[in-house]
């Protein structure tokens, strides 16, 4: 049995949050287990042999609330103490980062250094404690200075990658995109995406394409791509295929025990979108989240036959067109819960190794519903996630990313009338919050050698949104201050005056 005893305030803890929670393994690939909470204690009884780690949503004083994971420990009958085994873990992915960062003695990191040697002297102090709830005490405070350490030191890496990446004009020229309801007027939003942003996402979604099957709606889209048209800012289409509850059409389920039929009706759904609007469109999104498939059943030969064939099928159709396969939950929380699923890194991984025909990587990184794979991730989490895609050789295109504005529940939000508790950076989500993070993150992905674009997942608010409050806009287009740090972030990093449309 792995187990963890939670302390508050000098005794066991009676109430504990455990949504999101789940188990991961040495290779930081999620396990299958059932977590329960008793009496101060976290039980977890794992389905897989060896040591394990415990993630759950978890508050650090000053940094923010965020899914953190222990470090990886053996069963055994004594349970460990929840607040040491956090601080554990991140001094020791502190510990590697340095390493692979290249920063141990590196010159004007000697405030960070000493920071993370103040957390480290904590967590020994904890170990050596006689009474557990001392210890848990000694662990929270370790944890919370090498939690902000952390912090600066992705922050610290990435002014000096950047600053390196700008000197030798290495940046692309267009970096800033940005997706759009269709329901939203074009017109109203073209003043606001060309202030901003190279490129626009357009979604192209089965669901609405073809409600009823051989009933086909064009009319939304083919608003948009006429307006977009006439303008400067390239489209780029999102996705071709998707088996999200929200992209997959009623009708299709009829035919979900039969891997043709569905194969064959996916081929003609991507090769009409492609027809109909390759002139337009310079780059495709040509699978998204297939691997965190969560409507079907299909086994892990299927979905990489789905992605080859819609990868073959796009460069068929659009030689010129760059063809992106997107991964969704970069962190796996879903293989968990779906063992059907495949993780992110090992369906990125089979693509590159099989052979499918296809330009880039894509990733998404959404935060703040309570929703498995939206609880919120400290910069430094997001950072060493970035860097494990680095190794794949693939150019990577941070295609959406999102945090709220406010945490106010709004009646039709996507997240289903829950409120934003999944978590938050530094304090409650705001405007301004929202804004400082934008920055943090894009200077953060910008700096990594490999990164391309970044993609703001929606323009203005909307009821249907995955983030609610997640828009750069409010819902009657009055800019945000995410919006105008946007404005003046592009204006620093590519050295251009700044735009029109605040």
């Amino acid at each position: 049995m792995l187990s963890f005893a939670v302390y508050c305030n000098g005794r066991l803890a009676e109430k504990l949050n455990l949504s999101g929670a789940y188990v991961v393994g040495t290779d930081d690939v999620p396990l299958r287990a059932e977590i329960s909470f008793k009496n101060g204690i976290i039980s977890c009884k794992k389905r897989a042999a060896g040591p394990a780690g415990l993630a759950l949503l978890w508050e650090v004083p000053e940094a923010g609330s965020f899914l953190l994971e222990t470090i990886r420990v053996q069963e055994r009958d004594k349970p460990y103490i929840l607040q040491v085994e956090l601080a554990r873990g991140r001094l020791m992915r502190i510990h590697h980062k340095l390493e692979d960062w290249g920063l141990l003695d590196y010159e004007g990191a000697e405030d960070l250094a000493a920071q993370v040697g103040e957390a480290r002297e904590l967590l020994i102090k904890a170990l050596q404690a006689d009474e557990p709830a001392q210890a848990a005490a000694l662990g929270q405070q370790a944890l919370s200075i090498a939690v902000q350490a952390s912090e600066e030191l992705s922050r610290f890496h990435s002014s000096v990658l950047l600053a390196r990446r700008r000197q030798t004009n290495a940046l692309p020229k267009r970096i800033f995109g940005c997706s759009v309801h269709l329901d939203h007027p074009a017109e109203l939003s073209r003043k606001r995406l060309a202030g901003v942003f190279d490129f626009v996402i357009l979604p192209i979604v089965w669901r609405d394409i073809e409600p009823t099957e051989q009933t086909f709606n064009w009319k939304p889209l083919d608003a948009w791509v006429e307006a977009l048209a006439k303008g400067p800012v390239p489209i780029r289409g999102s996705s071709l295929l998707s088996f999200g509850e929200k992209s997959v059409p009623d009708w299709l389920y009829i035919w979900e025990h039969d891997f043709d039929t569905i194969r064959d009706l996916a081929f003609e759904h991507v090769r009409r979108v492609i027809n109909r609007y390759g002139q337009y469109i310079q780059a495709w999104t040509i699978a998204s989240g297939i691997h965190a498939n969560t409507c079907f059943t299909f086994s892990f030969e299927q979905l990489m036959e789905l992605t080859r064939m819609t990868a073959a099928l796009t460069k068929q159709l659009s030689p010129r067109g760059m063809a992106v396969v997107e991964l969704i939950h970069p962190w796996g929380e879903y293989y968990a819960r779906n063992q059907r699923t495949i993780p992110p890194l090992l369906y990125a991984d089979m693509a590159v190794q099989s052979g499918v025909n296809f330009d880039a990587f894509g990733l998404q990184f959404l935060f703040g519903p309570a929703v498995d794979g939206m609880y919120v991730r400290d910069l430094f989490q997001i950072s060493a996630c970035l860097d494990s895609f680095s190794k794949l050789g693939k150019p990577l295109h941070i295609t959406a990313v999102q945090v709220p504005s406010d945490t106010t529940v709004v009646k039709g939000d996507a997240a289903d009338g829950l409120p934003l508790d999944g978590g938050m950076w530094r304090q409650p989500w705001t405007e301004q919050i929202q804004a400082e993070w934008l920055r943090r993150f894009v200077e953060i992905a910008l700096s990594k050698p490999f990164v391309e674009t970044v993609s703001w997942h929606s323009l203005a608010d909307h009821p249907r949104q995955d983030v609610p409050h997640g828009g750069l806009l409010r819902a009657d287009h009055a800019p945000k201050a995410a919006y105008k740090q946007l404005l003046t972030l592009r204006s620093e990093l590519l050295g251009t005056p700044p735009r029109g449309g605040v």
